[in-house]
């Protein structure tokens, strides 16, 4: 297993580096310009000033040279010295990827970012893991049954209906008609004591329903297709005609086969909790990575773009990785080395 992931490893690296040009490159050719929003005033050679501080007056290649050297080497010894409290070289004149709305750099931004998106995003994935791995096994194995067919008919309406139509469903009733929770996510509130823990939570009741329906649907209706694909397998049959009782066949012999495809399903959405749910944080106004990188693609903020949507592609395939490995812990007839 060890020399496998070693392997993975290695390969990630020039798959990564493809995936970064391609980002890069991609998002260098979209027509825009930094000195756009600025007044019509200034005179053109103050706007070629600009762009030239901003590194856009040199060549391609050496551009992008220069943002992987900023992203791949300066940004995690920066990590490092606030983790560690080490200075590594000169921390100073370290050149950073920085936004060129607000001239910040765009790791310190996505980092103010990420509690709001992770709390919210997280949970209700994790809340979403909860409620649609029982459902799925419990309607496979009762088929047809009432509480199947009920959980077919939520899972679909979940997974059809758009998140943005009920989460202004949601705010309509819950918010304006009933005033039990609010329509807006105060990103500045902090837990102090009881009291307070209450207000997060009522405040993060509804888009954690919005986005734990929306993900539940969908898990729990791979997880039934599995469990009822492995429970007409010879190898039930077999523990079944040992005597073992049908709570573990399901538990001991279904279950671990069945969750292989689901927990791609599930490592393949996690990196979602990094970039947000960018629709349901536009409708409670959640000042989350989401919010940020809608905020960059209409302002024209490339280099905020290119980073978060780097750090995605990173995210996708360590969690590649990790479902592989998965593989081998639930069934114990794959091998890698």
């Amino acid at each position: 297993m060890s020399r496998y992931v070693a392997r993975r490893l290695l390969f990630a690296v020039p798959t990564l580096l493809v995936i970064s040009f391609i980002v890069f490159a991609l998002l260098d050719l979209a027509p825009s310009d930094p000195t756009a929003q600025l007044p019509l005033t200034i005179p053109p050679e103050t706007r070629q000033a600009i762009r030239e501080s901003l590194g856009l007056g040199q060549p391609f290649h050496i551009r992008y040279l220069k943002w992987l050297d900023q992203f791949l080497v300066n940004e995690p010894l920066n990590l490092l010295e606030r983790m560690w409290g080490i200075e590594i070289g000169d921390s100073a004149g370290r050149l950073r990827v920085r936004s060129w709305a607000t001239r910040a750099p765009v790791v310190d931004l996505i980092a103010s970012r990420l509690p709001q998106t992770l709390t919210v995003v997280g949970i209700s994935y994790i809340v979403a893991i909860l409620i649609a791995v029982p459902v799925g096994v419990f309607s496979a194995c009762r088929q047809y049954s009432v509480f199947d067919q009920a959980g077919t008919f939520i899972t679909m309406v979940g997974f059809s209906v758009p998140t943005f139509f009920t989460g202004t469903v949601l705010i309509v009733v819950f918010s304006v008609w009933l005033d039990w929770f609010p329509s807006i996510y105060d990103t500045t509130h902090r837990v102090t004591d009881l009291e307070s823990l209450l207000v997060q939570v009522r405040q993060m009741a509804m888009p954690v329903m919005v986005l734990g329906l929306f993900n539940a649907a969908q898990l729990s209706r791979f997880t039934r297709s599995s469990v009822l694909e492995n429970l007409n397998q010879d190898y039930v049959r077999t523990a079944r005609a040992k005597g073992v009782a049908e709570r573990g066949v399901i538990l001991v012999h279904v279950l671990r086969n069945s969750l292989i495809p689901v927990v791609t399903v599930i490592a393949l959405g996690l990196p979602t909790t990094f970039a947000g749910a960018i629709i349901t944080e536009q409708i409670f106004r959640i000042n989350g990575v989401g919010q940020l990188l809608i905020g960059a693609i209409e302002g024209g903020d490339i280099p905020t773009v290119q980073t978060v949507t780097f750090i995605f592609a990173v995210l996708i395939v360590m969690f590649n990785l990790v479902a592989d490995v998965l593989y081998g812990v639930l069934d114990p007839r794959i091998r890698y080395d």
